[in-house]
């Protein structure tokens, strides 16, 4: 598998450099990879279908004039920033028919999350739909999304390392719809960090998904592509 271990200077470009990647596999041009990113500046990610006034403390962000985008993936809202070490999978369907299924597909990839965090001496679990957890205190690590085109999935996921957990408490509120392992936590009691630097958990997971060679830049057709998406998809979200 090829590594991308590109982050860039904006959260918009970092957002859309994943949708860039999985349009680029749709067209033959690219296939499968593995990406890394990490942001230096603090922003929140929507899910596709998540709504601000559900999830977001408003008057708080504009107060603090925080940038808020939305993906086009599923799952959670997140906050993002240092600490927060961000992985993303393109994924062909044709060499992993096992993936079809959306439920299946979760347990199969994080079960190699999973493993490589083992690697490291991290004990964890897969919790469904989507989370990464510590055995121990059920505590959670991780979370996942999921975007599918006709030919390959792009799977991406967030593992705190070294996040300020105090700003999730700050800008987010309590979720509507919670997994079950959740039991009421607020966000500071089911939200954790893990153990490791940012290089080892890159290892651990480059170990897992095979990678065999790596690209620190991006190609000049990725480059148009994302100077595109950066024109023409509307991903901040005007508060």
């Amino acid at each position: 598998m090829l590594l991308k271990d590109i982050s860039f200077p904006t959260p918009d470009e970092n957002i859309l450099y994943d949708e860039v990647l999985l349009h680029l596999a749709e067209r033959g041009v690219g296939g499968e990879a593995l990406r890394f990113w990490e942001s230096d500046k603090l922003f929140i990610v929507l899910g596709k279908i998540c709504k601000e006034e559900d999830d977001l403390k408003i008057d708080e962000l504009k107060r603090n004039k925080i940038l808020v985008l939305r993906r086009s993936s599923g799952g959670g809202t997140v906050v993002q920033g240092k600490g927060c070490l961000n992985y993303s999978l393109i994924l062909s369907k044709e060499s992993n028919l096992q993936l079809a299924d959306l439920r299946k597909s979760y347990a199969i990839i994080l079960a190699k999350v999973i493993d490589g965090l083992k690697s490291v001496n991290v004990e964890a679990t897969f919790l469904p739909i989507c989370d990464i957890a510590l055995v121990k205190d059920q505590k959670k690590i991780s979370g996942n999304a999921q975007k599918r085109a006709k030919k390959f999935i792009l799977h991406h996921g967030t593992i705190l390392y070294n996040f300020d957990l105090n700003v999730i408490e700050q800008y987010l509120k309590f979720p509507k719809d919670v997994p079950e392992y959740r039991k009421g936590r607020k966000h500071l009691d089911f939200v954790t960090n893990v153990s490791l630097s940012a290089v080892q958990i890159k290892a651990a997971l480059c170990k897992s998904f095979s990678v065999t060679r790596e690209e620190s830049k991006i190609t000049q057709e990725e480059a148009n592509c994302l100077k595109d998406f950066l024109a023409t998809k509307k991903v901040i979200v005007q508060l």
